[in-house]
């Protein structure tokens, strides 16, 4: 009974202790600043819910607030600029629905910049779901390279290889590449408000290759400041090749033209097709290293596929990888269409000389191939709107070539002729990439 008194007693005499020490080490609370509830009707109830809306924040923005970076944004950007942006979005959620253009890419893009521009949540921030997706795979390369492998695995280079000549279409289409860096420099010379370097101008060319990955990783190394605008710019007429080719494709083929029927290829041996990526490969580490990352992950998932060995590999490549990192790159491409950072006059200067780009590389595929012509006998002609197809955008170019072409003979099959300047465009623009990786190294 003693022993139990005495434990409670020292039990009372710590508690004690312990609420004197808390109490002195605990910061001393300024009465004068507490502010006490106050009762609030229920207008002014709803009047603080309504400050805290988006239609608040686009309605009446005001000066000092900043974007998902911290920096300072327009009145225009807040108010009108976001509700342009919420009407591209939209325009490109029905290109992809309705119109059925490239929806893989453009629905997560278009999904992206709609989240992107909505006020106060800071989605696309460094801590927001955009930014994490941005910074984990766009801003470091890394997604680029592994639709690389994607594409690899599923592209067959059997047509290039079974008429290797039309290899020549997939290099006159990256004229584009350089037509656009002349562009940009005259840009910077002669528009106000744009001055790009040098470097940017080589980041901004590849946009007219028409490859997405491409144009993401030589900007992420060359200009990376304009690397969501160059991304959305290159994905943005990957997605509306269905649009831009046909047009250019039609005022420079005649009818006769367009209706040349070539001869069947040659059939590829397996053995061909399993040398072939590490032939590319071998002359890519001999001749441009630089070229070596999208190269080799694009060889890779080649060379697994035709390797026939390794099918679980190659599916997973093919199907389930390239799925999750298109939705990735997807979402963080169409972060970079908040309107601070999109509507602007350096913004609008890419997406003009990436159409002029793409444009270009599609009339010198076309040209090339009439030139080619001109230089082959009748049994041995080419049509030219397989030249169309040298861009790199597997296998939209091949498609729209492959429809075009029907147009005007229904019993004419393109697709499988329209492959090879196809793939060569994959392998043309990675090249071009390294060259003007090297150039600035």
């Amino acid at each position: 009974m003693m022993k139990k008194s005495l434990f409670i007693s020292l039990f009372f005499l710590m508690s004690i202790f312990s609420v004197n020490t808390f109490a002195s080490t605990a910061p001393a609370v300024d009465t004068a600043e507490t502010k006490e509830y106050e009762a609030k009707s229920m207008t002014q109830l709803l009047g603080s819910f309504y400050q805290t809306t988006g239609l608040n924040a686009i309605m009446n923005p005001k000066e000092g607030v900043k974007d998902s970076h911290g920096n300072d944004m327009s009145i225009f950007a807040q108010s009108s600029g976001r509700i342009i942006m919420i009407i591209i979005c939209f325009l490109l959620f029905f290109l992809a629905i309705k119109k059925g253009f490239e929806p893989l890419l453009l629905i997560p893009i278009g999904f992206g910049g709609l989240l992107a521009n909505i006020p106060i949540a800071n989605i696309a921030g460094e801590h927001g779901m955009l930014g994490i997706i941005y910074n984990m795979g766009i801003a470091n390369e890394f997604f680029p390279l592994l639709i690389f492998m994607g594409v690899g695995a599923m592209t067959d280079f059997g047509p290039l290889l079974a008429n290797p000549k039309t290899a020549l279409l997939g290099g006159a289409a990256q004229f584009g590449i350089f037509g656009s860096l002349v562009g940009a420099v005259v840009l910077s010379q002669y528009v106000p408000g744009i001055d790009f370097t040098l470097q940017q101008a080589a980041a901004i060319s590849i946009i007219g290759g028409a490859d997405g990955p491409t144009s993401i990783f030589i900007a992420s190394a060359l200009a990376p400041e304009l690397l969501g605008a160059i991304a959305v710019a290159a994905y943005s007429y990957m997605a509306l090749v269905p649009v831009i080719q046909p047009p250019i494709m039609r005022a420079l083929t005649t009818d006769a033209e367009r209706i040349i029927k070539m001869k069947s290829t040659r059939k590829v041996s397996k053995l061909e097709k399993i040398i072939f990526p590490l032939v590319v490969l071998v002359l890519t580490l001999l001749i441009l290293p630089d070229a070596s990352p999208l190269i080799g992950a694009l060889c890779f998932g080649n060379f697994a596929k035709e390797s026939g060995v390794v099918d679980r590999l190659s599916d997973t490549m093919q199907n389930a990888l390239i799925n999750i990192v298109t939705i990735f790159l997807g979402l963080g491409v169409g972060s970079k269409l908040a309107s601070e950072s999109f509507l602007v006059a350096e913004t609008m200067g890419i997406m003009a000389i990436g159409l002029l780009a793409f444009a270009a590389g599609t009339a010198m595929g076309v040209l090339m191939a009439k030139l080619m012509n001109l230089l082959s006998s009748k049994d041995n002609q080419i049509n030219p709107l397989i030249g169309a197809a040298g861009v790199s955008a597997v296998p939209m170019a091949a498609r729209v070539v492959s429809k075009e072409g029907q147009q005007y003979d229904k019993s004419n099959i393109l697709l499988m002729h329209a492959m090879g300047p196809n793939v060569a465009g994959v392998i043309g623009s990675a090249v071009a990439a390294g060259v003007l990786l090297s150039i600035f190294k």
